[in-house]
């Protein structure tokens, strides 16, 4: 009779003479981009098109500019993309969800103080049948009554659940503690504001802002890209407007001042919330400060996250990352924290940004990110949605497929002193403002000893 027994982890992963050695990575493997078709239609509508083929089917991404200044606009722009999808002069609900089906196609909306969003994907066969879908909602969407009664009704309740959540709350601290009023801080209206919504404002904020010009719609996918955008030119001929769709100004800079303590009574967790200036795409500095973000915090291996989770045990996750606004950039850093350590993750978290700074990271540190940001990337466009969702975002930065292609050998390029250079200039703790969320009753005493803090 044999008895059957099973390694260990700890003996997997070494032999007599110590652990077993990792092998050297390989050479980054390049993922061909295709070239990019374009064009403007005449109804003022950027239509960008690839072929990507691989499996059968296309992806499609439309990006509607969607600014408002009108108190009432986040409400009823939540109303209108709950309801886009519902019903048509030609089809209800029930037939938009079958013709898409029949094609192996979905479709999705959101909305944002920036932009509204349709996305999808399908058979590449049925790009056409698709498009028609896309082009009667976008055109002859109805919104009607029943149907917003009914998403305003969900919509209330999924908000006021949302509000409850630390996350949330935390979000909104820092937009206004970074942005003041401005509207880009207005990321998700009240339940008491959609619930004031009327159907006649839903339909109006559709005919006046859901337009075509300056709109871009990307299609990738098992397409003839020319072919493509022929059947986007005459799916979408009627739709037209007069005037073009509004972008959303830029935002005010961020101005370094102390961190804002949030009072959450009762809270069991606290959510530290820091956030600098940071640059655009455009800039010949933004590899390197992408490779410095990536040392600090942006991944598993990086010296905060080895600091407060590996060495401290502070928190299960420490996230540090660029995050674009309308002209500009803007470096965020978060992580959430059991309430009685969160003094303590405060002073390890300003330690390392200052550390960043004063102890450059080493060669070892940036070949490591900067394998790390090559890999991702390419990883992130081996596939249609991913390539489409990153051309539409460029395309909205005015940046295209060069820029895309170039990015990888300027990731290379960049020096480690380099990499120093903006590590100092961005990740110093004077310049950063934030908010620290949680129960000012237990955390306060220990927070405002540490200097650099305002609120209750």
């Amino acid at each position: 009779m044999s008895t059957t027994s099973h390694r260990s982890a700890e003996e997997i992963g070494r032999t007599e003479l110590g652990p077993r050695p990792l092998p050297p990575l390989g050479p980054t493997r390049a993922v061909p981009l295709p070239d990019v078709e374009e064009r403007i239609l005449p109804n003022g509508l950027r239509v960008l098109a690839a072929h990507r083929p691989g499996v059968p089917m296309v992806e499609v991404r439309l990006r509607v500019p969607f600014a408002g200044d009108a108190p009432e606009h986040p409400a009823v722009a939540e109303l209108l993309s709950s309801t886009l999808l519902t019903g048509t002069v030609a089809r209800d609900r029930i037939g938009i969800d079958d013709e898409l089906a029949a094609v192996g196609a979905d479709l999705g909306v959101n909305v944002d103080p920036e932009r509204l969003q349709i996305g999808g994907s399908g058979l590449a066969d049925g790009l056409p049948d698709l498009l028609a879908v896309l082009a009667d909602v976008l055109t002859s969407a109805t919104h009607p009554d029943g149907e917003v009664a009914r998403e305003r009704d969900r919509l209330v309740e999924r908000i006021s659940v949302a509000r409850a959540q630390p996350r949330t709350i935390a979000r909104e601290a820092l937009q206004r503690k970074r942005f003041g009023d401005h509207p880009i801080t207005r990321e998700m209206p009240t339940g008491e504001e959609v619930a004031a919504v009327t159907v006649e404002q839903v339909r109006a904020l559709h005919t006046a802002a859901l337009v075509p010009g300056g709109s871009i719609l990307v299609v990738v996918g098992d397409i003839d890209p020319a072919a493509a955008i022929a059947q986007v030119e005459k799916a979408v001929s009627g739709w037209t407007a007069d005037a073009p769709a509004r972008e959303l100004s830029p935002p005010p800079p961020i101005t370094p001042s102390d961190l804002q303590l949030v009072h959450r009574a009762g809270s069991v967790q606290s959510q530290l919330r820091l956030s600098a200036p940071a640059l655009r795409r455009h800039d010949p500095r933004y590899a390197a400060l992408q490779l410095a973000n990536l040392v600090f915090g942006g991944y598993f291996s990086s010296r905060w996250m080895e600091n407060v989770r590996e060495d401290k045990g502070y928190t299960y996750g420490a996230h540090s990352g660029i995050e674009f606004v309308p002209g500009g950039a803007v470096l965020g850093v978060e992580t959430d924290v059991a309430s009685d350590v969160t003094a303590a993750a405060l002073l390890e978290t300003r330690y390392e940004l200052g550390r960043l700074t004063a102890v450059p990271p080493t060669a070892a540190e940036v070949d490591a990110a900067r394998a790390y940001a090559v890999g991702s990337l390419l990883i992130s466009l081996d596939n249609q949605g991913g390539l489409a969702s990153t051309l539409a975002a460029l395309a909205a930065d005015g940046l295209g497929i060069d820029w895309l292609r170039a990015h990888p050998g300027r990731l290379e390029s960049v020096t480690v002193e380099q990499v120093a250079e903006a590590a100092l200039e961005f990740f110093a703790p004077t310049a950063f403002t934030g908010v620290v969320v949680g129960d000012a009753d237990v955390i306060g005493a220990r927070v405002r000893a540490l200097g650099g803090i305002t609120g209750p």
